[in-house]
């Protein structure tokens, strides 16, 4: 476990992926939110996804993780294992404190109506239908699931290079665009519309965290053979 633990704490020695880029995303995205809201000459509820945008650089945390420090790791007789547990704890430490930063955010703006100028970037109707706690595992959920497909695509690179990469990717749009085409063929719009308002917050959250665990297996065993 002291291992794992020295891992984690080499992953945040580059504290500017970890820590001070995903801080400036959401500042920033939270000031231009505000400077929208401000400019819409609207009085009713002004809603925005601003709040996605330090998520998002979630991923880019997952591929940095393995790209910048693996060789490194295992040139210290770091076993894969502990590299790969290692940096899951890494993130886990980062997304914990964002997702309760999310959560004050919208208590904030509740508190404030949207911030005096009833502007809502993070207190989102939906997310808070069942509650902080809802709110706050999504906001869990989220980043976790993104940085481990980070980690996994760069898992394949390293394991497989950049073409196998390239198709993956390819396959998985391939993929989106014929279930897409199976929904359009069915003529099942209505019936996924229904489908996808009826997940909540809590359940949407549940889904992420083991399509994480599904990724974060398949990341494992791809490192098991990958190369520095």
């Amino acid at each position: 476990m002291s291992r794992i633990i020295n891992v984690a704490r080499m992953q945040w020695i580059n504290r500017a992926t970890f820590v001070t880029i995903p801080l400036l995303i959401l500042g920033a995205a939270l000031l231009i939110s505000l400077l929208i809201y401000w400019i819409i000459p609207v009085d009713g509820p002004k809603y925005g996804g601003g709040a996605q945008a330090p998520l998002w650089y979630f991923l880019v945390i997952g591929i940095q993780a393995l790209t910048l420090t693996f060789p490194f790791s295992l040139a210290m007789s770091v076993t894969r294992r502990e590299f790969f547990f290692g940096s899951m704890l890494a993130a886990l430490a980062v997304a914990f404190p964002i997702s309760i930063v999310f959560v004050l955010g919208g208590l904030i703006e509740s508190a404030t109506n949207g911030w005096w100028i009833n502007g809502w970037m993070f207190h989102l109707p939906w997310v808070w239908e069942e509650g902080p706690f809802g709110a706050w595992l999504l906001f869990l959920a989220a980043p976790i699931l993104f940085f481990t497909a980070g980690f996994c695509l760069a898992t394949i690179y390293k394991r497989f290079g950049s073409v196998t990469l390239t198709l993956t990717l390819v396959g998985l749009g391939a993929v989106a665009v014929a279930a897409l085409a199976i929904v359009r063929q069915l003529d099942a719009w209505a019936g996924v519309g229904v489908w996808l308002a009826s997940i909540s917050a809590v359940g949407l959250a549940l889904g992420l965290l083991l399509a994480s665990v599904l990724v974060s297996t398949l990341s494992m065993a791809l490192l098991q053979r990958a190369t520095p």
